[in-house]
């Protein structure tokens, strides 16, 4: 699957896992976002229902077992390059998940994993939409 130039959008999953008043966030590994916090999750492979894509995705990022519930959001990536080319194109579908069992350790392509408290967020330069659907997966979880 080519994730630079793609022929067509992709489709990712992301986890918004709550507990207390924590979120995990995985420092990614490689592009898009190298190097910055994002959630949890990655590519839809054929033929995987969106709900086991996001249990695969956050056990190999994460070693957590979750449960996704409730559909927060679903957003775009779209990320030309510098001539106006496709270089990214991502349609993200997110979910709030609860955490099963495991302890939060980083996987696959996550250079961290840890968990950050709701007044940490605005430390980590996050993309607008993934602050928003966090703080929408806190107030779900809270009922505010």
């Amino acid at each position: 699957m080519k994730r630079e130039y793609p022929d067509t959008p992709l489709v990712g999953v992301g986890a918004i896992i709550i507990e207390e008043d924590r979120v995990v966030l995985v420092k990614r590994g490689h592009a898009p976002l190298h190097g910055k916090w994002s959630i949890p999750g990655g590519v839809l492979e054929v033929g995987e229902t969106l709900r086991k894509a996001v249990v695969r995705e956050v056990l190999e990022e994460t070693g957590l077992a979750i449960e996704p519930g409730e559909l927060l959001g679903v957003f775009e990536r779209v990320v030309p390059d510098e001539d106006g080319r496709m270089k990214y194109h991502y349609v993200l579908i997110d979910f709030l998940c609860r955490r099963l069992a495991g302890e939060l350790a980083a996987g696959d392509d996550a250079e961290q994993a840890r968990w950050f408290r709701r007044e940490e967020l605005a430390t980590l330069e996050l993309a607008r939409e993934t602050e928003g659907v966090i703080l929408k997966g806190f107030g779900t979880v809270s009922g505010v």
